[in-house]
């Protein structure tokens, strides 16, 4: 592959995104941060230049992925940024907290989470959908054979915790998507769609308009017991996330698959204490 891509990016202002977004942008790469978080969004632009990135080298775009007359017009953004090709399309954004809205549980009764199942399925699930199709002729344009899909699925679509029944069914919901669009597009438009399942990756710590005020760094708040949980021996860092991209974007005999980035925890017996 060479050296400069574009990548569209969503959910791209903090956490996994942003870490993401900061290092493909150091390399050289072309970055499209798309984000519904306007603070966050601000505050990584600022962040970019302030370290040397040339505003030429990516362009932000506040977008609620619930509305898809705003998808459509983010698109046309970045197909005027991106001058009409996409190497690499990441399906990030997801609506925070992951579980329940206002502490509410599955069974609650004084709380509507039928409206919070709604948005994080539509901007989880559908809007990946949505944005893919509207991206094909971008992504064929790609001269890099062509261009790739990348969902962010999470090891929560095969371990369950309580109340995040919306995230985790947005997440296996995406690996059904990836098996599915890798046999579409791949038919169609050889178009490769992957996707990648982290577990924990530490970003409370370093990717955030807080930890930009606070100065803390990744390893802050992270305990020897944190890292010894893993059966690599630490916690995840966005850099391993990295590159699995990498990996995702350079294997051209890679499609339809899962790759699971959680340092073993979900290969590990636990048994009550």
């Amino acid at each position: 592959m060479p050296d400069a891509l574009n990548y569209f990016i969503t959910g791209a202002a903090r956490g996994i995104g942003r870490g993401l977004s900061r290092r493909l942008l150091s390399r050289g790469h072309r970055v499209f941060l798309l984000d519904a978080n306007l603070i966050e969004l601000t505050n990584t632009s600022s962040l970019l230049l302030s370290t040397g990135i040339s505003q030429a080298s990516f362009r932000t775009s506040h977008t609620d992925l619930s509305n898809r007359a705003a998808i459509a017009a983010a698109v046309d953004s970045a197909r005027d940024f991106f001058a009409g090709r996409i190497d690499v399309l990441i399906h990030n954004a997801f609506p925070t907290p992951h579980l329940w809205a206002d502490g509410a549980t599955m069974t609650s009764t004084d709380t509507d989470i039928l409206a919070d199942w709604d948005r994080k399925l539509a901007v989880g699930l559908t809007a990946p959908f949505m944005l893919s199709r509207l991206c094909i002729p971008l992504l064929t344009a790609s001269p890099h054979s062509p261009g790739t899909i990348i969902h962010m699925s999470s090891t929560r679509a095969h371990q369950a915790e309580p109340n995040h029944e919306a995230y985790s069914a947005v997440k296996a919901g995406l690996l059904g998507l990836t098996q599915s669009m890798a046999v579409s597009l791949g038919a169609q438009h050889k178009i490769r769609v992957n996707a990648i399942s982290p577990g924990w990756i530490h970003v409370e710590a370093d990717e955030n308009t807080t930890a930009d005020e606070a100065g803390t760094r990744w390893e802050d708040g992270l305990t020897e017991q944190d890292h010894a949980w893993h059966p690599a021996g630490r916690v995840g860092k966005v850099g391993d996330v990295l590159k699995a991209v990498d990996f995702l974007v350079d294997s051209d005999f890679v499609t339809g698959t899962e790759i699971v980035l959680d340092g073993g925890v979900t290969k590990k017996m636990v048994y009550p204490e």
